[in-house]
């Protein structure tokens, strides 16, 4: 797996998506002992899960590290069957990352697929932010949290920019609602998973507002932001499955422009697969309008975005 997976002192588990390839100098096994490359039929729990991960762009250590969850989880039952120990671990993550690359689509899919392994009974996802948390006086807090986590259980509750909770100082309720999400994750660990989601810095920062924190998670995932290719890989997929296409001269300002953007721009500015989602968007409304004022319907420019139809930010 290219070690993206690095087993700290406290126990937490580490991973790099899209890690740098190493040189590792490995004891091939023999025939029998190597691990089958096609999944047997009757993992159709991932199966289906590998389908929808197949048409996330890049993420690739993300995929191999749900595979290996699975296959722990799966182990576990059948260590379970033949009598051995068999103990359940919190599966609670924290995504670190900028924003649009694909933390809330991969906490949605986990859903899925620990649903479909009766980790979790219904596998769906709570989304929330500080001021679904945060409330106006004292002891407010504290039932805000615990209603979120009911409405959660079963489930997965994503809290992003979750570092917005340590702001404001002591007298600040966001320490309230960190120290009962603290309190639910002990108590009801195995109920309910909580994902925290949040810019790699800020989030190391949180970590060290509550001393139970960094040890409740177990894997900690850091989403890297996409590469030029990889975005328009993104923009592709999505004209293609609205039946549109990009001519030459729109695809190489495109390209031309997001490598700007990417210069330019900090990387916590940048919304990678949002940014692009919302140029291509705006330039579909743009081609119509374009097509409305030439009353010119043939179905080749029904499909093409041109270079004018392409609209970036004032901003940037």
């Amino acid at each position: 797996m290219d070690q993206p997976i690095r087993l700290k002192n406290n126990g937490q588990i580490s991973i790099v998506l899209n890690s740098q390839k190493r040189k590792t100098y490995t004891k091939e096994l023999p025939e029998s002992q190597a691990a089958p490359k096609v999944i047997p039929a009757e993992h159709t729990a991932l199966k289906e899960i590998e389908e929808e991960l197949g048409a996330l762009v890049g993420m690739e250590e993300m995929k191999k590290m749900i595979k290996e969850i699975y296959a722990w989880i799966y182990v576990n039952k059948k260590r379970e069957e033949a009598g051995l120990k068999a103990g359940k671990q919190a599966l609670h993550m924290m995504f670190k990352g900028n924003p649009g690359t694909g933390k809330t689509t991969v906490a949605r899919l986990i859903g899925k697929l620990f649903q479909k392994m009766n980790v979790l009974s219904k596998g769906h996802l709570i989304e929330a932010e500080r001021a679904d948390l945060v409330g106006e006086y004292i002891g407010h807090t504290a039932q805000k949290t615990r209603d979120l986590v009911k409405k959660a259980i079963g489930g997965i509750l994503f809290i992003d920019e979750a570092y917005s909770l340590g702001r404001g100082g002591e007298k600040d309720f966001g320490k309230e609602a960190i120290d009962t999400l603290v309190k639910h994750m002990e108590d009801r660990q195995h109920d309910f998973i909580l994902i925290l989601a949040g810019y790699s810095r800020e989030m190391n920062h949180f970590l060290t507002l509550n001393p139970g924190l960094h040890s409740r998670f177990p894997l900690v995932v850091d989403f890297p932001d996409y590469s030029i290719e990889q975005l328009m890989e993104i923009g592709q997929r999505m004209l293609k499955e609205r039946e549109y296409s990009l001519s030459h001269e729109s695809e190489k300002k495109l390209r031309e422009h997001l490598h700007f953007v990417k210069t330019n721009l900090s990387p916590n500015s940048f919304s990678n697969g949002r940014y692009i989602r919302n140029i291509l968007e705006k330039s579909i409304r743009a081609q119509a309008m374009r097509l409305l004022m030439q009353n010119s319907y043939d179905k080749q420019d029904l499909m093409t975005i041109r270079s004018n139809d392409l609209v970036f930010e004032e901003a940037d």
